[in-house]
């Protein structure tokens, strides 16, 4: 258990920020970051808060339906926000979704583009290869983040103590040979991401297959896109290929999510 003076904050202070909608989203965050259901005492003790804020605070989430209050007196996130985040995942894939065409263009195979959903990471849009022997992932699946492309890209930008509670929460199962099984491990992989500003899912998902992922910079959510193929035709000379492709587009969509600023 992190001490409170060591702890990051769970709530994010904006400038120019409305206070008590901050506040509404760091209980709505810390919730989510506890794999989706949290007790009182959890909330009080990784918010700075009073608890009368708290218990005001969660109140309103619950008669706005985006927390439910549980059996033993806990709080979850609600259905409230399925309907949001649907929506949210469906506008994300529309931004990039011409920036994954090209990338199939380009290089004849899968491309995706994924953001991180409690400990997991989700797929929220795909553009399929036309070749006969392609990589597919269904739109809305979710799975762990340290054995995909996508999901280190994203654990490299974020904090160590946030890995950590991601994977010792998710739980880090090693479904080849290739995968990565310890958070030590994870955390040597995640300082050579950080080197080379892409990731690599060498076969640790699903033998012969290999992917190539980069994190999309100053994305309002942790963002990430692949390209992902067996491993006969996804080799380096691929990767020499992939990867100034999978910058721009990565810079491109965040351009566009920003409004084109």
């Amino acid at each position: 258990m992190t001490s409170n003076d060591t702890k990051a904050p769970a709530i994010r202070q904006t400038k120019g920020g409305v206070q008590s909608v901050e506040r509404a989203f760091g209980l709505l965050e810390c919730i989510a970051n506890s794999s989706g259901s949290a007790t009182l005492s959890h909330i009080a003790a990784e918010v700075s808060l009073p608890l009368p804020t708290i218990h005001r605070l969660l109140n309103t989430l619950v008669n706005l339906g985006v927390v439910r209050q549980l059996p033993n007196r806990g709080y979850a996130l609600g259905p409230g926000l399925i309907r949001l985040g649907n929506l949210a995942g469906t506008q994300l894939g529309a931004i990039a979704r011409p920036y994954l065409r090209t990338l199939v263009d380009e290089l004849g195979e899968s491309a995706n583009v994924a953001t991180i959903d409690g400990d997991m990471v989700v797929y929220v849009d795909q553009v399929s290869s036309q070749r006969q022997m392609r990589m597919f992932t269904e739109v809305g699946r979710r799975t762990h983040m340290h054995d995909t492309g996508v999901g280190k890209a994203i654990l490299a930008g974020l904090e160590p103590e946030q890995v950590r509670h991601i994977v010792t929460t998710a739980g880090m199962p090693t479904p080849t040979e290739y995968s990565i099984g310890t958070v030590e491990d994870l955390e040597a992989e995640l300082v050579r991401i950080r080197d080379r500003g892409y990731s690599i899912d060498e076969q640790e998902q699903e033998l012969g297959v290999r992917c190539f992922a980069m994190s999309i910079p100053d994305a309002p959510a942790p963002l990430a896109i692949s390209v992902s193929g067996p491993i006969s035709r996804v080799d380096q000379n691929f990767a020499d290929r992939a990867i100034p492709l999978l910058r721009s587009a990565a810079e491109a969509i965040s351009h566009d999510m920003r409004g084109g600023a």
